[in-house]
């Protein structure tokens, strides 16, 4: 698990490091102090002589800095007065709390009810909040189009055959660098690519699981995860989540104690749908219980790199001693979604989840494995994942904004630090699934609460997605559902 990898390793992390100018770390670093309100919005933010010694930068490099956050929306220029944190136009919405609820298995039954959502997702005409995916106009589709054709072009007739079994060996470089970024120290070897991340986790649930088996899972939690535990026959066992902190460790633990849980399916960062991170303590805490019980956790890591801050968090995985962790990621929400490339690392686990693929579906595409190879050395990948982000962020605004503006005071929604989805919980009388369907009729999507419980729960609540461009129609789209959510 801790290997050292090769020395050329750390001269290409440095490399990837470095490609972030001075005043895109200085915007960064203030972004994340207005985000965790230790900047509050109308406070003045440290003049450009005052940051310039704090950050050991130039003048010019503070001004740079201060005109990329003005480009994000974040700060505002008064004249003679310097810079303040922007005022939201309304005051803005308060949090959603966990629901605290007794953790027993239950039976999932929810593939009708998903399937019937994401039925509604067709229609290209409708208003895309209740979408798995950003816009594809976000990804650099050209771009990883002319690395297809490029490695098409290059590659021996042998590495068709040959890289159906391992995968393709500089894909396997270029994850295992990025994690190196993140903290994790991985052998190479520990890598199986996947068709996406969805195969990836089932494959890691079916290593440790037989049916009628308890599984660990997050309330809410992403809808596919409970589709998983309904085609295998696993019972899950949801333990709560707070939208800012994440799963509760105490019922976790107390659920571990008392039940014969076979593994946990968590996601510690961008949890889908409420977007929690938990904090570096809470993943190295969450890990020692981990140990203590043996039990394996499946995490799922799809967002990581949509952080809005500099670093993606580190993962569960970077604290891993036993190979207790499978780590499961994927480019399809950060690059490439039509290219159903995924990967896991999969610890102890990592012969079984490979031979278990070959048992399967043999391989994933091994051009796309080229491509996205190709595209990961030579096409500016992280400066595509900073203009993704800050894309991201400015809509999170927009819609966050909106909301203050169209829905009831008494809406709470979180505020993710990533990603692209908001969990909005809305005035107890509100049936989201009727919601949903008065929405649709008004050319409106969206996804109601009951698809991310197994228990049903969560009737007054619902994600959106944030993660298309912000424009006249969305804003309309939030003022309708305004409309229809009073109405209750």
């Amino acid at each position: 698990m801790h290997s050292a990898l090769p020395v050329k390793y750390e001269t290409l992390t440095t490399g990837i490091q470095n490609t972030m100018k001075r005043y895109e770390k200085v915007a960064d670093e203030i972004a994340e102090l207005i985000r965790s309100s230790v900047l509050i919005p109308g406070e003045r933010i440290p003049s450009v002589r005052h940051a310039s010694r704090t950050f050991g930068v130039s003048p010019s490099t503070v001004f740079q800095a201060y005109y990329l956050l003005e480009d994000r929306g974040l700060i505002q220029a008064r004249a003679r007065s310097g810079y303040f944190v922007r005022e939201q136009a309304q005051q803005p919405l308060a949090e959603p709390e966990a629901i605290h609820q007794k953790a027993n298995p239950t039976d999932v039954d929810v593939s009708d009810l998903v399937f019937s959502v994401l039925g509604s997702l067709k229609d290209p005409d409708t208003v895309p909040f209740g979408s798995a995916f950003p816009s594809p106009d976000l990804f650099p589709l050209e771009r990883l189009a002319r690395s297809m054709a490029q490695t098409l072009r290059t590659m021996p007739a042998s590495a068709i055959i040959a890289d159906m079994t391992e995968g393709n060996p500089n894909l396997r470089r270029q994850i295992a660098l990025r994690y190196m970024l993140s903290g994790v120290m991985l052998p190479v070897e520990e890598l199986v690519i996947t068709n996406g991340a969805m195969e990836a986790l089932n494959l890691c649930l079916q290593c440790v699981t037989q049916p009628g088996d308890l599984v660990a899972i997050e309330a809410p939690a992403f809808y596919a995860t409970l589709q998983v535990l309904e085609r295998l026959k696993l019972k899950a066992v949801e333990i709560p989540v707070h939208p800012r902190d994440g799963i509760d460790l105490d019922c976790l633990a107390h659920s571990l104690a008392n039940l014969p849980v076979k593994a946990c399916w968590f996601m510690s960062s961008l949890q889908n749908p409420v977007g929690a991170t938990m904090s570096d303590a809470k993943k190295q805490a969450l890990y020692s219980l981990l140990k203590q019980h043996q039990v394996p956790m499946i995490e799922d890591d799809v967002y990581a790199e949509l952080s809005f801050n500099a670093r993606p968090p580190r993962p569960v995985k970077s604290y891993d001693e036993d190979g207790l962790v499978m780590h499961c990621g994927s480019f399809s929400k950060c690059l490439a979604p039509g290219y159903r490339i995924g990967w896991v690392a999969a610890g102890r686990f990592a012969q079984q989840v490979s031979r278990l693929r070959l048992m399967t579906t043999i391989s994933p595409s091994v051009p796309a494995q080229a491509a996205l190879a190709d595209y990961l050395q030579h096409g500016g990948y992280d400066r595509h994942l900073r203009k993704l982000r800050h894309s991201l962020e400015t809509q999170q605004d927009a819609m966050l904004a909106a909301a203050a503006r169209h829905f009831p005071a008494t809406t709470r929604v979180s505020r993710p630090s990533g990603g692209y989805f908001l969990w909005f919980e809305f005035p107890r009388q509100v049936d989201s699934l009727r919601l949903f369907k008065l929405a649709l009729a008004q050319g409106i999507s969206l996804a109601p609460g009951p698809i991310f419980s197994a228990n049903r729960q969560f009737g007054n609540c619902a994600r959106l997605n944030c993660g298309h461009p912000w424009t006249s129609r969305s804003e309309d789209a939030m003022a309708t559902l305004g409309r229809i959510i009073a109405s209750f």
